[in-house]
């Protein structure tokens, strides 16, 4: 019997290496990491998911994406067959966004963000006051790697100004009630994950070992 082939797309600027700890069986799946690459210059967010895509080289196979990369693979749908679409720690249409977000994009104050900062990881760790923040950037450090200010600018004007009004009932979203992103009482019809947060990718790594391929198979 073949292996199911499922591809894991990281969130915001994030890594693959956030789904170090997942471990789906070797015996049933075949896991494929993809990376985020630049967009070219005013790319709408269908072509650079067609252009994503094109690393998916299996039929049927399962897309799971995290976040901004929960949005990515909805987007990406259209352009191969899919067995299964999950999603973790995201929005499966843009009324979920949470008000702030509504706002940020009606005031188009996402151009005004200070991106260029985040590609200086070692300087905003030095001037980090308090061991929780330092903390949260040491992990920055470890598990977000596209730094690039033109792809920061362009993926939160994505995130804030997606367009899509209505859910695809066929996406599974998995979501944590603690989620502080994305909070739990804007979002519909979620298999929710107790005291998960917006990175419960990485904290709760032990419900999706025990889940997550059950929910691939069902």
């Amino acid at each position: 019997m073949s292996k199911i082939p499922v591809y894991f797309m990281p969130g915001l600027a994030a890594s693959p290496t956030i789904f170090e700890m997942i471990d789906l069986p070797e015996d049933t799946f075949e896991v494929h990491l993809l990376h985020w690459f630049l967009p070219e210059i005013n790319e709408k967010l269908s072509s650079y998911a067609k252009r994503m895509a094109e690393k998916v080289v299996h039929e049927n196979a399962v897309l799971i994406g995290v976040s901004f990369g929960g949005v990515l693979v909805q987007e990406m749908k259209p352009f191969l067959t899919t067995r299964k679409i999950i999603i973790i720690s995201s929005v499966r249409c843009n009324s979920e966004l949470p008000r702030r977000m509504k706002i940020i994009k009606t005031t188009k104050a996402y151009k005004l963000l200070p991106t260029g900062l985040l590609q200086d990881v070692e300087l905003l760790t030095k001037y980090a006051f308090g061991d929780t923040l330092k903390k949260k950037l040491k992990l920055y450090e470890k598990y977000l790697h596209m730094r690039n200010k033109e792809y920061l600018d362009w993926a939160i004007e994505q995130m804030i100004c997606w367009e899509r009004k209505t859910i695809d009932s066929e996406v599974i979203h998995i979501h944590g009630d603690a989620d502080e992103v994305f909070p739990a009482k804007n979002i519909k019809d979620f298999i929710n994950v107790k005291g998960g947060t917006h990175a419960m990718i990485l904290s709760k790594y032990r419900w999706f070992n025990t889940n997550l391929a059950k929910l691939i198979l069902e």
